[in-house]
């Protein structure tokens, strides 16, 4: 492993919200031609206020907080505050536009997001540089963000002008059935910060093309991306009030009104399972539509008969990217036993030849965790596992005296009593342990309260069908680190939530089925 951290992004600030600060909240426009896409002038063309109504503004009480690039410290921007009066403006706006969007044509939310999904990917070097200031992951991965996100939007382009319904005769002749689906309504969108950008259009794709309106509450750490996103999809066309952008950091007092609100129809959110529980029952008093994308616990396992060259490639892929802090990322690595040691020892030097540091410096492929908290975490589960027995065989360590940094890591003879079994590592920790049936793989696969996704390698088609079928998640990859797609379903199960996103699936989400009977 080699340590990069790279200098410091932009001025730095103090590190606390104040009332001093103007959030500067001007929309944006794209670079003039010849104008380099650096970090500076990338930063200074986002705006930093709160998107309502199709008007940028600062926020209620005036107050901004900083935003931080977890690989210096260095404070990037200083954004709008949001109250819990903003947010009632926020879906003030979402509703008064909620029936002129709904009564718009499909073929133009269509063209619309179309629009969009080109926009985006013209801009896709400022967005990337983007998510690595304020994320931290290397641009290669944030590019590869880009694309995925963007997908999305071109996907429910696709999908809005497929929304249909059925016609039919009832059994007894008396009566013609027609179903036909409809917008849900106003959506509450909560988004977390390990993929600033495709969490987001993974919302908002499917939202807007089914005909909902929706207000967008991104995780504090990494906001820039979601007001870029705002910015361009206002800059395409899409009218005002129709997608609208709170940043805070005070989301339960913003966010429980809302809930509360019964103008509010539907609550779609991604992040830990915990806070999913608090927002699902605090979503019963209305009876909201709820999507909730919630933690994993992924198990990785290679059988005896794998092609142990993909699978280490495989593995690389699932722990590794975004560091790790990824609701799919491997989190238990099952192997079986007379490939254990081989498989631990390649996979451990891959690891060992990561370079960590800043994203944005050449050759670097690990990045720093999102802050100080996420790497002590990581830092302190890997100490519980060593201390119950677990065998370090590389890392094991933070890199670096300034950023979040911590050494890709392989621990081997991990005691099923540590932690780090048990729960997200959000990390790039890979803890090997080994099995000897395949009966042994499943119950251990299983044995845990999420079910996002797991991922399986074995040279036998039969065995990849049947353990397939007998895992408890709602994704799998089989001869593969990387599940995700947009025209695929993505969510789980048990403790992951519930709720699909992408695939023909997705808009579902956002639909409601009305039935109208017609008497001939």
């Amino acid at each position: 492993m080699t340590a990069r951290p790279g200098p410091p992004a932009g001025p730095t600030t103090p590190a606390h919200s104040d009332r001093t600060a103007p959030a500067h909240p001007g929309p944006t426009t794209p670079a003039p031609a010849g104008r380099e896409n650096t970090e500076q002038a990338v930063l200074e063309r986002v705006p930093t206020g709160l998107f309502v109504a199709g008007r940028w503004r600062d926020s209620a009480d005036g107050r901004t907080f900083p935003v931080a690039d977890p690989a210096t410290g260095a404070v990037l921007r200083r954004v709008a505050d949001g109250t819990p009066a903003d947010g009632r403006d926020a879906l003030d706006a979402a509703v008064a536009a909620q029936a002129a969007w709904a009564a718009t044509a499909p073929r133009h939310r269509a063209d619309l997001l179309h629009a969009a999904y080109r926009a985006l990917v013209a801009r896709t070097e400022e967005f990337a540089l983007l998510i690595t200031c304020e994320m931290g992951k290397p641009l290669a991965q944030s590019r590869a963000e880009v694309a995925y996100g963007a997908e999305f939007l071109r996907w429910f382009a696709e999908e809005a002008v497929r929304i249909a319904g059925r016609w039919g005769v009832a059994p007894d002749g008396a009566t013609r059935l027609m179903t036909t689906k409809q917008p849900v309504g106003p959506t509450l969108m909560i988004t977390p910060w390990n993929f600033p950008l495709a969490m987001g259009t993974r919302k908002l794709g499917p939202a807007l093309a089914a005909g909902c309106t929706a207000v967008v509450k991104p995780a504090p750490q990494t906001p820039l991306t979601m007001l870029a996103l705002a910015d361009l999809l206002a800059g395409v066309g899409v009218p005002p009030g129709v997608v609208n952008v709170v940043t805070t950091t005070r989301a339960a007092e913003l966010t429980s009104p809302l809930i509360g609100d019964p103008r509010l129809r539907k609550l779609t959110f991604t992040g830990s399972t915990a806070v999913g529980r608090h927002l699902v029952r605090q979503s019963a008093d209305q009876l909201l539509r709820v999507s909730m994308e919630l933690g994993g616990n992924a198990p990785y396992l290679v059988f005896a008969d794998a092609d142990l060259d993909r699978a280490v490639d495989g593995a690389m892929l699932a722990k590794l990217r975004n560091m790790g802090e990824a609701c799919t990322a491997a989190n238990r690595f099952l192997v079986h036993e007379s490939v254990a040691d081989e498989f631990a020892e390649r996979f451990a030097a891959r690891m060992a030849a990561e370079v960590v540091g800043r994203g944005t410096e050449p050759d670097v492929t690990v990045g720093p965790l999102v802050d100080a908290a996420a790497r002590d975490r990581v830092a302190d589960l890997v100490t519980d596992a060593r201390d119950r027995g677990a065998r370090l065989v590389t890392g094991g360590a933070p890199v670096g005296a300034v950023g979040h940094f911590y050494a890709p890591t392989v621990l081997a003879d991990v005691p099923d009593s540590a932690r780090l079994l048990h729960g997200e590592i959000f990390g790039p920790v890979a803890p090997v342990t080994t099995f000897g049936t395949e009966e042994e793989a499943l119950r251990r696969a299983n044995d845990t309260g999420y079910g996002l996704a797991a991922y399986l390698f074995t040279r036998d088609l039969s065995r990849a069908v049947r353990v397939s079928e007998r895992l408890d998640v709602g994704m799998v990859g089989v001869n593969q680190g990387l599940v995700s797609n947009p025209a695929a379903p993505f969510g789980g199960v048990k403790q992951s939530g519930f709720g699909r996103e992408g695939g023909p699936e997705g808009i579902d989400e956002y639909l409601s089925v009305k039935y109208v009977g017609i008497a001939p």
